[in-house]
């Protein structure tokens, strides 16, 4: 009875991870501002009167030392059409876009659930844990690059921001075998 109940959440849970970055990424996502242009985090972009976005972080590590100042320099200024935020943080490898916020942190340490068996999604070059156990807020992991690199969604929008980011993770941080947990 055990084995059979693994079995189908092996079998069920990646597929309805699927179906919801299906129907989102299908269901399209609108509009944005197109207003004055500000310095933000040292890219040109739109000017936006959303607040300051105050986000937690682990400690930053030398890997993330090393690794992640090419990847938020290399983010785009403006995320799915949506402007981008201003973040305080103890980390400067934290980015945000619209309201609500969609969240990119790299050097994370790698996600508690993401263990041998755990299913992953692979978008173009890049296999992400997908957590949607909170039901506000999907957070993506991207596992095969020298740091873990997490993209917190809103669970009310779609995955096209998390599409849009696979492109430049993939250009910026060499791949490497993913390395869960037992």
């Amino acid at each position: 009875m055990r084995r059979a109940a693994l079995i189908g959440t092996a079998v069920g849970v990646p597929l309805l991870v699927a179906l919801i970055v299906l129907v989102n990424v299908v269901g399209g996502r609108s509009g944005g501002d197109s207003g004055p242009v500000a310095e933000v985090s040292g890219t040109t972009a739109p000017a936006t009167d959303l607040p300051v976005l105050s986000v937690q972080t682990p400690p930053v590590t030398a890997e993330a030392d090393k690794s992640c100042p090419q990847l938020v320099q290399a983010v785009p200024a403006r995320l799915v059409d949506e402007p981008p935020r201003k973040v305080r943080s103890a980390s400067p490898y934290v980015r945000a876009w619209g309201n609500p916020a969609v969240v990119l942190v790299c050097g994370v340490p790698r996600p508690a659930k993401f263990v041998i068996g755990a299913a992953l999604i692979q978008i173009d070059q890049v296999q992400w844990f997908v957590d949607t156990s909170d039901p506000d807020t999907v957070v993506w992991t991207a596992v095969d690059r020298p740091v873990y690199v997490q993209v917190r969604v809103p669970a009310s929008t779609d995955s096209a921001s998390v599409t849009e980011l696979t492109g430049t993770i993939s250009k910026v941080l060499p791949a490497v075998k993913p390395t869960p947990g037992s």
